[in-house]
């Protein structure tokens, strides 16, 4: 039971989501900041992305029962019920909220709870289904942890923030859009308009290049504007050049395979990327 609890909360998304903002926290300040606010910072927001995706489940459960990928997941195969999962969500999502209020500051709280809404209620069940373009509007969503984690230990918003917002928001059509190459006949059966169900499999190539060319040069910004240094520069281009080459082969190759490597490849690279901030921040 308590294993099909935390599948539901999908902690490897959640992980992703926390270190962006753990990121975001430690480079708002020339040194780390206290460990205590970075606990309850990094709680709050764990607990209340782990709200949204149980939410996203909860809405997407007839999607996930039609597709391979997801047909396993607790809902979809009756290991928790739908009112257990709507009760763990507010649980998850109460603490969450009361953490970030009590231990953090109200901005935080207050940005959390927009992105928590806009990821597992307006993304999900509006945007997902509405538009060809759901994967663009509602990334803003995802891209928020860098800038939750900086509004926790500074209190305010930065430019230097939207950086990390900005990186995540065009990072989300390339990785999103190669794994909807791969799994578009489910998509279609489920009735998601998703890009290459929509617009066909080779536009969808052709978005995922560009979207890729703009997020490369998107990712020199930090380093012109003095935020980052030469070892993130550095990192960022070697990691820029792995994802054109990976997109590029997308475009001109029909291969079966490339559509699932481009993705997870895109996981590392997030990863990495914001890995190299740190280097670079703390060297």
């Amino acid at each position: 039971m308590w294993a099909g609890y935390l599948e539901l909360a999908k902690p490897r998304i959640v992980a992703l989501i926390t270190f962006t903002a753990l990121v975001g926290m430690l480079l708002a300040r020339p040194s780390v900041p206290p460990l205590d606010l970075i606990f309850w910072s990094s709680l709050g927001i764990t607990l209340a992305a782990g709200c949204a995706a149980v939410l996203n489940q909860v809405f997407d459960r007839r999607i996930d029962e039609m597709m391979a990928r997801t047909r396993a997941r607790p809902l979809p195969t009756g290991r928790v019920s739908e009112w257990q999962a709507i009760l763990f969500a507010t649980v998850l999502g109460v603490l969450g909220m009361v953490t970030l209020v009590l231990f953090v500051n109200l901005l935080t709280a207050v940005l959390t709870f927009g992105a928590l809404i806009g990821y597992g209620l307006v993304y999900t069940i509006w945007l997902k289904r509405a538009t060809p373009q759901n994967i663009v509007i509602g990334g803003a969503a995802g891209a928020a942890p860098p800038v939750l984690g900086w509004t926790a230990v500074t209190g305010h918003l930065d430019p230097n923030s939207l950086n990390l917002f900005l990186i995540i928001l065009l990072w989300t059509p390339p990785h999103f859009w190669s794994l909807a190459i791969a799994r578009r006949r489910e998509y279609a059966r489920a009735g998601i308009p998703m890009l290459p169900v929509t617009h066909g499999v080779e536009y969808t190539r052709t978005r995922v290049l560009l979207y890729t060319v703009l997020l490369t040069f998107l990712t020199v910004v930090p380093f012109l504007t003095g935020m980052s240094r030469t070892i993130y520069l550095v990192s960022a281009l070697f990691l820029d050049g792995a994802f054109l080459y990976y997109a590029v082969m997308l475009k001109i190759a029909s291969r079966a395979d490339l559509p699932m490597k481009v993705f997870r490849y895109s996981i590392n690279y997030l990863m990495a990327l914001f890995a190299a901030f740190l280097v670079d921040h703390f060297w």
